[in-house]
């Protein structure tokens, strides 16, 4: 059997290469030695057709010269190689390192105003997409009335238990540890001057109107947008969204719904504990700390304490519910197929839906200042 052989023709200064037999490491030096030659030279084309076997380092001289050659400026072709060969050139050219990119350009003005303009659209079509989610999840509830049979309540059940019941320890822990650390500051500042006993006002105005509902609203957000989000979008991930709605079953009422639902009843009452767990931490640290007994903080607080900063809180309850659910449906529907983009999408839904409660109670806070509530 005769080894491989490297075949050259030239004509009108372009060098035609005729490869034949089996190419492999052992043939590398004189092929890349001819190719390099010829394509310092001007055009170069290599016929493969009587190539019996082309290994990884005969493909990687042939694709080294093309990109020499192709950095020239000069025409590069290979002819009429096989299926194999085709295969093996293709693994090599993308198994090669990519060059470096360019260093990237100084933003311009109208660069940057294009980002800015890019930012404020993006942030609009993905307030209408969640607006969209409202909607959709109205229009269920909606059906759900109209049609009883299809509203699913053991799963509004289930998700009342997983997003209220069980979330219940860590809210009351919370809540009571902020009246905890609200009276022991309230007492420190106000011990100056004098004024120890609108402790109890402190504690009831800062727990009933603003931080038990915040709070809860904040860790609802943390625990059941991502769990919302992850449940999604692992269905997503898995095609059993794509399998209910072959089988004709609405995605819409049968995932959004019961969570949407069991969120707006339950937060409201883990609204409540939190105030309450706050109220009792508060006043314990009082009597521990001032020797404000069980009896005077309860008397100041019923006295001085408005029924308006129980409703202020528990107001905002239903909004944040909203907002915390259908964040976290939305997003477990942008779910991609891949583990990435669920792990993703989960941190995404959880930063937007505590960035959202927080702006959305700043909004009620300036509301009910501005209407003396």
């Amino acid at each position: 059997m005769t080894g491989p052989q490297i075949e050259l023709f030239s004509a009108e200064g372009s060098a035609q290469f005729v490869l034949r037999g089996s190419f492999s490491l052992a043939t590398l030096t004189p092929l890349v030695r001819d190719l390099a030659a010829a394509v310092a030279k001007g055009p170069v084309e290599i016929d493969l057709a009587n190539v019996t076997r082309l290994d990884t380092s005969a493909a990687w001289a042939i694709i080294m010269a093309e990109q020499e050659a192709k950095e020239k400026g000069r025409p590069f072709a290979i002819t009429n190689p096989s299926d194999d060969a085709v295969t093996i050139l293709g693994a090599v050219r993308r198994a090669l390192p990519k060059p470096d990119s360019a260093p990237p350009k100084r933003l311009t003005l109208t660069d940057r105003l294009e980002k800015v303009g890019r930012s404020v659209t993006a942030a609009g079509g993905f307030i209408l997409e969640l607006l969209g989610y409202f909607g959709l999840f109205l229009d269920r509830c909606v059906r759900s009335i109209r049609h009883p049979s299809e509203f699913r309540f053991t799963a509004l059940v289930h998700h009342c238990n997983e997003v209220g019941v069980k979330a219940v320890p860590i809210v009351a822990l919370m809540s009571f540890l902020i009246g905890v650390v609200l009276a022991f500051q309230g007492s420190t500042q106000l011990r100056q001057f004098g004024a120890e006993v609108f402790v109890v006002d402190l504690i009831a105005v800062s727990v009933l109107r603003e931080l038990g509902i915040l709070l809860t609203a904040i860790i609802v957000a943390g625990r059941t947008a991502s769990a919302f989000t992850a449940a999604i979008g692992s269905m997503k991930m898995r095609e059993e969204i794509d399998a209910m709605r072959t089988l004709g079953i609405d995605v819409a009422g049968a995932l959004f719904v019961p969570r949407i639902l069991a969120l707006l009843l339950m937060l409201p009452i883990l609204g409540l504990i939190a105030n309450l767990s706050g109220l009792i931490g508060g006043g314990l640290m009082a009597w521990i700390d001032l020797g404000i007994s069980p009896g005077m903080f309860q008397t100041r607080l019923i006295e001085n304490t408005g029924v308006w900063h129980l409703l202020v809180g528990m107001i905002k309850a239903p909004f944040f519910a909203l907002i915390i659910g259908i964040v976290g449906c939305h997003a477990g529907m942008q779910v991609g197929s891949n583990a990435e983009s669920l792990g993703q999408k989960t941190s995404a839904s959880v930063v937007t839906a505590i960035f959202a409660v927080i702006v959305t109670d700043a909004v009620f806070s300036i509301f009910f200042a501005q209407v003396g509530v």
